[in-house]
């Protein structure tokens, strides 16, 4: 059993329902996204939206779409993977040997409430609440970063503990 199978089965239904709404909430916000559907996307996330970077400053494609200063045009998110872990909804993506980014979105009753976007930095996620503590004692990783065309390259890495 793996550490995320642990997870799983520790967490009540309804926990599992709202992670899978988190994760069809983040989904639709990358779809309207890529349609250019921003009255869309703006209702999904708060008018004081939480937001965090690590990378090259001139990477910070997304939050630059979010606020109206780039368009999808210029840079274009296509998720490989979407995870959902409690209040956060965590997408990953990569194009090629020179493009990694990972975003975290945190979410409170079905509204983005902080967003972390990570370009070019391996990202592995903790869990540092007690119960996590409680129900494994060995491996307390969550998620991290997999992307198969870049094992070969060396990122900097971060801890992100939830």
């Amino acid at each position: 059993m793996s550490a995320n199978d642990a997870v799983v089965l520790a967490m009540p239904v309804s926990d599992l329902n709202a992670e899978m709404q988190n994760k069809a909430i983040v989904d639709a916000l990358y779809k309207g996204l890529s349609n250019g559907e921003m009255a869309t996307v703006a209702k999904f996330i708060a008018s004081d939206l939480e937001w965090w970077f690590h990378g090259p400053p001139k990477c910070q494609h997304m939050m630059r779409m979010l606020t109206g200063d780039s368009s999808q045009t210029q840079f274009r998110f296509e998720p490989r993977n979407i995870e959902a872990i409690g209040d956060c909804v965590i997408i990953e993506g990569w194009e090629g040997a020179q493009v990694y980014w990972v975003h975290v979105w945190t979410l409170k009753d079905g509204v983005i409430t902080q967003f972390r976007e990570y370009f070019n930095t391996w990202l592995t996620v903790t869990d540092t609440s007690p119960q996590g503590w409680k129900i494994r004692h060995e491996n307390h990783t969550l998620w991290q970063s997999h992307p198969r065309d870049l094992f070969n390259r060396s990122l900097p890495g971060l801890v992100l503990g939830i």
